[in-house]
């Protein structure tokens, strides 16, 4: 085998020690967590302090619907009272005319039924509103996968230019030990030698700047992911394994059926809508239904000298709205304001629709085609610096190519894995439209 081949061969063999480094086996503690993208998504839904807002509000939203619904179906309670009135003697025993008896003892089971049209409205009202908040926390959850697959391929990208970089580093002390052997037996000028040795502190530096990215890349990713801070884990899914991107019809078709900005817009047409039913039910009347069981006598007892004192009785309220100085009218303008709002809102989301998909799948579209070049652009890269460090020690090239050479290698690499990030990042972006995140 030549020089560089065996070279090469190093080269390979200490990368692959970097990215597997032998250690002993470690304690089931001290194992670290293999982690997938779905395990990162499912831990960052349960510690986003803004994801779990959302969800809540959601909640809340419907138990405001419950309540709602509830206040339509009759009500069961019970009252129990006693009254004592002031006596005027035996032949007047009531000085107060208001009350049945000197002393009366009532204790009641009262089912109550309002009959209302605004109550009808607000039902409707907050079902919409609970829509509208499932609608938002759905929205509130595709943003948080567009930034944990960011995160969780950043950090990739960082662990793989974090390879690319030791190499290269190696590569430059290589080049400076052939420099110095060959100014030794007297074929170059020392001129060479600075040239490599300068290249290789700026390897060097660069190795510290890349170590550097990969601990704030895995900070970034543990602060998402973990309720108590741990930077014990590893990336399972492999930055390279790229997914194919769907047509721009299916595209289309599943952000038209699953868009979670559509949706809260057009519950919040109809949530506004109800409130403009509700306003206008303030000029209609309303009924009040009551039935009462139980006893309303003079002593507390089920019967009083032989006689049962249980009964029962019934009333009905019919409230019809008169004048109120413009007050309802005044609601039911709001309302209408508001309901054209949310038409305007419901059009802009609309409009806003067909212009994300086509800007998100046209982003998509273009990293997907230059990840191909990049990755071609890396393969030829190292190619190219292993051709022209033979042709150096040859004779056949300058310092400056080998260094060029060098520098197209890491500059390529780094593209590569920026550009793999990049398409993993817009395909995150096209799921926040279809509501499908696109896996290998």
């Amino acid at each position: 085998m030549s020089r560089a081949g065996q070279q090469e061969a190093s080269s390979a063999a200490q990368g692959a020690s970097i990215a597997a480094p032998r250690q002993s086996p470690p304690s089931a503690a001290n194992t670290p967590l293999r982690l997938t993208l779905e395990d990162a998504l499912a831990r960052a839904q349960k510690n986003s302090a803004q994801f779990q807002a959302a969800v809540t509000d959601a909640a809340l939203a419907r138990e405001d619907r419950s309540q709602a619904r509830d206040a339509l179906l009759p009500s069961v309670g019970v009252n129990a009272g006693a009254i004592y009135t002031q006596g005027n003697g035996p032949g007047n025993p009531v000085r107060y005319i208001a009350n049945n008896a000197a002393h009366e003892y009532i204790s009641q089971g009262n089912v109550h039924q309002v009959i209302d049209f605004a109550m009808f409205a607000s039902f409707r009202r907050a079902s919409a509103a609970a829509a509208v908040a499932r609608a938002r926390a759905e929205i509130a959850a595709r943003g948080l996968v567009v930034t944990v697959v960011q995160s969780y391929y950043a950090a990739a990208a960082a662990q793989q230019k974090l390879q690319a970089a030791q190499k290269t580093a190696e590569e430059g002390d290589r080049f400076l030990k052939l420099t110095q052997d060959l100014e030794n037996g007297g074929e170059v000028a020392h001129s060479d030698v600075i040239k490599a040795e300068l290249q290789t502190q700026d390897r060097h530096r660069q190795l510290q700047e890349a170590q550097l990215a990969l601990l704030n890349a895995r900070l970034d990713l543990a602060v998402l992911i973990f309720p108590d801070f741990s930077d014990n884990f590893e990336i399972a899914d492999d930055l390279h394994t790229n997914p194919p991107l769907p047509t721009l019809a299916e595209i289309q078709q599943q952000a038209i059926r699953e868009n979670p900005d559509i949706r809260a817009a057009l519950a919040a047409v109809e949530q506004a809508g109800h409130d403009v039913t509700g306003a206008r039910a303030g000029y209609l009347p309303s009924l009040s239904l009551d039935y009462f069981y139980g006893i309303d006598a003079a002593r507390f007892a089920t019967k009083t000298d032989g006689l049962t004192n249980l009964g029962s009785s019934a009333s009905a309220t019919l409230s019809l709205p008169l004048w109120n100085w413009g007050a309802t009218q005044s609601r039911v303008k709001q309302a209408e304001l508001r309901r054209t709002q949310a038409q305007r809102e419901l059009s802009l989301a609309q409009r806003k629709l067909v212009a994300e998909i086509r800007s998100l799948y046209a982003e998509a579209e273009a990293s997907s085609m230059e990840l191909g070049g990049l990755s071609r652009s890396a393969e030829l890269a190292a190619e190219s610096l292993k051709l022209i460090t033979l042709r150096y020690k040859n004779g056949e090239s300058t310092v400056l190519e080998v260094v060029d050479a060098q520098t197209s290698y890491a500059q390529a690499n780094t593209a590569y894995q920026d550009g793999a990030v990049r398409y993993r990042v817009a395909l995150a972006n096209l799921q926040t439209l279809t509501g499908v995140l696109t896996t290998p």
